[in-house]
């Protein structure tokens, strides 16, 4: 009996751990999430201000911050920068040894600290008066000597930090970075930025791949294989040999399409013990009505349709059905659409 109460001890001291640990977990979490909560109403006028003036910048923005709030404003910046508005992160220590001039007089900076009395970030503000930029302070304290000097101030203050301590910030750069986010998406929807616009700035990103155009990854011009209608069953083979497609495309007098060529339809062919490749016109072998895309079509719907269809190759048309170009399986592989 005493050694199973001595062995149970552990596992109940654990156990007693295990659940304390959640308890102060979730209480951060729920300190963190009252703080945002209570940004809601101080997105105002003076947030208004400062989108309106990211909107007619002229350079770039210039996001900067000391510690934590440099980490968090490292993140503004890239958040802004791929979603449209063009900026990038200077460290205010490296700002007065001269990173400052980074900073031209077309730039509007935003400057972060939670104290608003951070000494680096006060130190770069003289000389960007001077040179006639717009500053935007994001802080916990309007009252703070940032506050008053920067053109608009957003207030970022919390009721308290999650960190038992009062020390480390936790809740107030969670509410500097959703206020970052909330400038951001702002400024996105104001632009009319769209995915396609993001996709431009991640092209080694998955949305990047999804977004990709026909034209992005078809052959073109001369790596089109392509034979008149009245060419002979060589001449297509000879063809589909050159551009290895797997595929040509058969047009008309005019370069319409009107059908397609491909390793199956080549292999029906030799079956037929009667068929003469120089001299049997490949109008006779060919597969009319092919499965085609245009060029502004997304290349994850061409994935689409060659799996629909079990095909390995498109022909890509404009409205008037003339080629304009051709793709096939191993294009999107290499891609990476699929």
């Amino acid at each position: 009996m005493h050694a199973h109460t001595t062995a149970a001890a552990p596992a109940l001291a654990a156990a007693g751990q295990q659940a304390a640990l959640v308890v102060s977990a979730r209480k951060v979490i729920e300190l963190e999430a009252r703080a945002i909560e209570a940004l809601g109403p101080r997105v105002n006028g003076d947030f208004s201000v400062a989108c309106e003036m990211l909107l007619a910048c002229t350079g770039r923005v210039v996001v900067s911050g000391m510690g934590k709030s440099g980490h968090i404003a490292r993140k503004i910046a890239a958040t802004l920068a791929s979603t449209g508005t063009p900026a990038f992160f200077v460290h205010p220590g490296e700002a007065s040894h001269g990173d400052i001039g980074m900073i031209t007089s077309g730039d509007v900076v935003l400057l972060l600290s939670n104290s608003g009395e951070t000494e680096e970030v006060l130190t770069i503000i003289p000389f960007l008066k001077r040179q006639g930029n717009a500053l935007i302070a994001m802080t916990g304290n309007p009252n703070s000597t940032l506050a008053r000097d920067a053109d608009v101030h957003i207030d970022a203050s919390v009721s308290g930090e999650a960190c038992p301590l009062g020390l480390a910030p936790t809740a107030s750069t969670t509410a500097a970075l959703v206020l970052g986010d909330a400038l951001a998406i702002a400024l996105l929807e104001a632009r009319g930025f769209t995915a396609e616009d993001f996709a431009r700035s991640h092209p080694a990103g998955a949305l990047g791949r999804r977004l990709l155009k026909i034209a992005d990854v078809m052959h073109t011009g001369d790596a089109i294989p392509l034979v008149n209608v009245d060419a002979t069953l060589t001449e297509a083979l000879m063809e589909m040999s050159r551009k290895g497609l797997g595929m040509t495309a058969v047009v008309d007098a005019a370069h319409k399409l009107v059908g397609v060529f491909t390793d199956g339809d080549l292999r029906r062919s030799l079956d037929d013990n009667g068929v003469n490749l120089r001299t049997t016109s490949v109008h006779d072998a060919m597969s009319t009505h092919p499965k085609t895309i245009g060029p502004r079509k997304l290349a994850a719907e061409a994935a689409q349709l060659m799996e629909e269809y079990k095909i390995h190759a498109l022909l890509v048309v404009d409205a008037e059905q003339q080629v304009v170009g051709a793709l096939n399986i191993h294009d999107l592989l290499r891609a990476r659409v699929v």
